[in-house]
């Protein structure tokens, strides 16, 4: 076929695109009255898990998975948008990569509110000024994020969701590499990126900023100045990115929890989390962690914190694979509940996947 033959058969295929999204965006607006009348929820991560693994499964390519996920995303997001637009809580400012894990899970077409602190994004959730929140759990390098973990104490949200995002640090500047003398950041960054900033730019001069996307904004306009931020803040305020992937470990990821107030429904491939605490004596661990053993329960995760309630009192944060519906989930959470002075069921969710 000639250039011009199939440059018409791609304009005939999106006004095929077109009509069908458009089709389908009708079902999905019958289907939010329903949900209206019925007072049901607007997102279903278990429901958009199955129309992610559908249309990956049934892809003949040769367009990727993850871009077949992509499209997917957004055309979710934008119709959950005509239906009932969701605010969504993240730790702040934007073009961060929390922002960035927020729009991995609800697309674009959300209402995103920046807050300053993980408290904020519970206290925004609970009071109904939110539908959901993003908030960060664990990191593959540093571990659990205190913060987040001590607010599940106090707080009855569920986790409904999760995501583990690559973090992937970005050399951003306008100026040519050879001329940076100056790289803004926040302190974490310049940590991840130590070895790579000793060898590169022995002397350039590392200033501490409030957030990468505040690097990023200075580093656009400032002759000499580099950031190191993600790719969506380099998007944002109109930074070339000089070098991808500065990070020194590749194995950098950050998990993060989507908190609201309801419960999701098994998948056939989820996580739940739970919170409890035990009467401090000999063999009190092992006790703890045996109805999980006898019952053939995965644990992925156990977390001691401080109970903030009485000194040397701890809780233990644990993540197992399966749904609280499970039987064999549910026989050892009956038989943990006899044993324990609290246990707490933070919820059952979709297992998360790595995302780019």
């Amino acid at each position: 076929m000639s250039l011009e033959e199939l440059r018409a058969k791609i304009d005939a295929l999106d006004a095929q695109i077109l009509q069908l999204l458009n089709e389908r965006a009708k079902c999905a607006l019958a289907i939010g009255e329903i949900k209206r009348n019925h007072n049901a929820q607007y997102y279903v991560p278990e429901r958009e898990k199955s129309i992610f693994d559908k249309v990956r499964a049934e892809n003949p390519g040769p367009l990727p998975d993850s871009s077949i996920k992509a499209i997917y995303r957004e055309i979710i997001s934008a119709v959950r948008a005509l239906e009932n637009p969701l605010k969504i809580a993240f730790l702040g400012p934007r073009d961060t990569f929390s922002h960035m894990a927020a729009l991995k899970i609800f697309g674009s077409n959300a209402e995103f509110l920046p807050v300053s602190t993980v408290d904020d994004i519970f206290t925004e959730v609970e009071r109904k000024r939110a539908d959901y929140g993003v908030v960060p759990v664990e990191t593959a390098m540093g571990g659990g994020v205190s913060d987040t973990l001590d607010r599940f104490i106090s707080s009855d949200l569920k986790i409904i969701n999760e995501v583990m995002l690559h973090v992937s640090q970005n050399l951003l500047s306008n100026s040519p590499l050879e001329d940076v003398k100056r790289v803004y950041s926040k302190s974490q960054p310049f940590v991840q990126c130590r070895n790579w900033l000793k060898a590169n730019l022995p002397n350039a001069e590392l200033i501490e900023t409030t957030s990468t996307a505040e690097a990023a904004r200075i580093a656009a306009s400032e002759p000499g100045a580099a950031a190191i931020a993600s790719t969506l803040a380099a998007e944002t305020y109109s930074v070339r990115i000089l070098i991808r992937g500065i990070e020194d470990s590749p194995n950098n990821f950050t998990r993060f929890f989507v908190i609201g107030r309801h419960m999701a429904k098994p998948t056939g491939n989820d996580k739940t989390a739970i919170l409890c605490s035990i009467t401090d004596h000999q063999g009190a661990l092992y006790e703890l962690l045996r109805p999980m053993s006898e019952e053939g329960i995965n644990l992925t995760r156990i977390e001691s914190r401080p109970s903030q309630r009485r000194a040397w009192e701890y809780v233990f944060f644990i993540d197992m694979m399966g749904h609280v519906e499970d039987a064999h989930i549910k026989n050892a959470l009956d038989r943990l509940a006899k044993q324990s002075k609290e246990l707490k069921i933070l919820g059952s969710f979709p297992h998360g996947e790595l995302e780019d």
